[in-house]
């Protein structure tokens, strides 16, 4: 049986407020900025790796306002992942390497054609005592994907047919697909594809399956949840814990200082960098978190000419990018998603900085600065992401030693996606942690809803069918190898680095897992964190 792929604000009611505590940190004004390193004591080293129980762990995170929700179908922002992974559960997760990792699940299987899954759950429960049953999950998933509702996974769900789908028993679902799927397990780990009981609706006072049960809520202050001792997986070391709202960096990293919290989410490289080694807070990076790039529009000039997209994949150097935009906080890219992800073609030569050569393709391409044919494009950026504006301006200096004139335009943070993904030519780009499988299928298919580099190629999506109805992982991994081998050669993706993900958290803290990329399996686990006594 296959069951793994291959890898790896209620302000509290007594002693004041910590949403207060954190409003006054915000104006003590603290370092902006950011790069790290593993931190001291995260994975338990030194002479508190024995695990003890109790007390209480405080975490800052950046919120979504007085909007917020716990349902978690509407997980958006990292905190809404966090408090729902506290909250509830998924059938699978996605590992280090993004391979699915049985989560309720405990195993699963598919037929021949790879069209229908079989799943088995767990023995598990839900806080109220009752167990989780396939009916749970059949109803999670229909309400996910109601075409009614703007549920963050139901696109993920598309290639279920749930009208064909059926339990048998209380711990058997069958999933019936309407195509082969060889990646289904990557839809059970999708982001916002949680598990809910049976008809829930009301979300005010959750009743979850996860390690932490409900106590109380104030949108865009706290969630205060206390240890479920009956979790499938084992009761978590803490009583308490509470995710309290911070949307400042500096607000947080402040609070972490002052003792208000003892985990802080997201901060920057200069802040790291200024605290790493004083000795007063770890910090933690997880690497390879959030893919940084541009993209190449392939349908239209200049970029529809493969000569000038790979004399563009040569202008870049990276490890300059890397230094001067993240401020050495990540690994130079080789225009490849996923660098050490589950089918990643690592044995693709990485892609150096050839000046000469970018020269000499584009002269071929008919852009000769020297008869007064040069190149000029223009580059869309924002500050919608860190980085982003300093980038633009490395590869605009970067491009014009090879005589390319780049026109640097900083656009609307709030329309920035939006308009960069069918507009312009050249453009900033990010990307979180997601399957390469899911990379391709929902950015570089001819009918992809997010096809941002324009590439639409009947030759390549029948490759991505093919693999998808192949059994065997390795044939299934050369499939992937063979696509990613084209977009190197001629995609539209420059993927220059992958940033790292940089936390904060007190010295007491302990079992943080220090390699885990944002929102994979062993990112938030705070039931697995706990506290050193002293």
């Amino acid at each position: 049986m296959r069951t793994t792929g291959t890898s790896r604000r209620t302000v509290l009611a007594a002693g004041g407020g910590t949403a207060a505590a954190l409003a006054l940190a915000a104006c003590g004004g603290s370092g902006s900025g950011g790069s790290a390193s593993g931190g001291t004591g995260g994975s338990g080293e030194g002479g508190d790796a024995t695990p003890r129980s109790g007390g209480k762990l405080r975490a800052a995170f950046a919120g979504g306002g007085a909007g917020e929700t716990l349902d978690p179908h509407l997980t958006n922002l990292f905190a809404d992942a966090a408090r729902a992974k506290a909250l509830f559960d998924k059938l699978a997760e996605f590992g280090s390497d993004m391979s699915a990792q049985p989560r309720l699940a405990e195993r699963w299987e598919p037929n021949d054609a790879l069209d229908r899954w079989t799943i088995t759950l767990r023995d598990a429960l839900w806080h109220d005592g009752k167990p989780v049953t396939a009916a749970d999950v059949l109803y999670s998933y229909r309400r996910i994907a109601d075409p009614g509702q703007a549920f963050r996974a139901k696109a993920a769900l598309e290639p279920i047919d749930l009208q064909a789908s059926e339990a048998p028993d209380d711990r058997t679902v069958v999933f019936q697909l309407k195509r082969p799927y060889a990646d289904f397990p990557n839809v059970m780990a999708a982001f916002g594809a949680y598990i809910v009981q049976d008809s829930a609706a009301d979300f005010t006072e959750p009743v979850g399956c996860g390690p932490f049960r409900f106590v109380s809520f104030t949108p865009g202050e706290s969630l205060l949840v206390s240890r479920f001792d009956d979790y499938w997986e084992g009761a978590p070391h803490l009583d308490e814990l509470e995710f309290v709202i911070a949307d400042e960096e500096s607000a947080r990293i402040n609070a972490l200082l002052g003792g208000q919290v003892e985990y802080a989410h997201e901060l920057n490289p200069a802040t790291a960098r200024a605290h790493e080694t004083g000795g007063r807070i770890q910090i933690i990076r997880l690497a390879n978190s959030a893919m940084q790039g541009f993209v190449l529009k392939t349908d239209r000039a200049p970029f529809d000419d493969k000569r000038v997209r790979e004399a563009f994949f040569l202008i870049a150097d990276r490890q300059e990018l890397i230094d001067g935009a993240l401020s050495g906080a990540g690994e130079i890219g080789n225009d490849l998603f996923g660098k050490g992800y589950q089918y990643y073609a690592d044995a693709i030569p990485q892609r150096e900085q050839d000046l000469d050569r970018a020269r000499a393709l584009l002269r071929e391409a008919g852009h000769d600065p020297d008869n007064g044919t040069g190149l000029t494009v223009t580059l869309d950026t924002s500050p919608v992401a860190t980085g982003f504006v300093e980038a633009a301006e490395i590869f605009k200096t970067q491009a014009a030693q090879a005589g390319v004139t780049v026109e640097v335009k900083v656009g609307n943070a709030e329309t920035y996606w939006s308009d960069t993904l069918d507009g312009g030519m050249f453009s900033c780009t990010r990307s979180g942690t997601m399957p390469i499988e899911s990379h391709i299928s929902q950015r570089l298919l001819t009918d992809s809803p997010t096809n941002a580099t324009q590439w639409r190629h009947a030759d390549f999506d029948d490759l991505y069918q093919q693999a998808q109805a192949t059994r065997d992982e390795t044939e299934r991994a050369a499939l992937y190898e063979r696509m990613q081998r084209r977009l190197h050669a001629e995609g539209g993706f420059l993927i220059w680095g992958f940033a790292d993900w940089i936390l904060g958290a007190a010295n007491s803290v302990r079992g943080i897992a220090g390699d885990a990329p944002a929102n994979t399996l062993d990112w938030a686990r705070f039931d697995r964190v706990w506290l050193a006594e002293g």
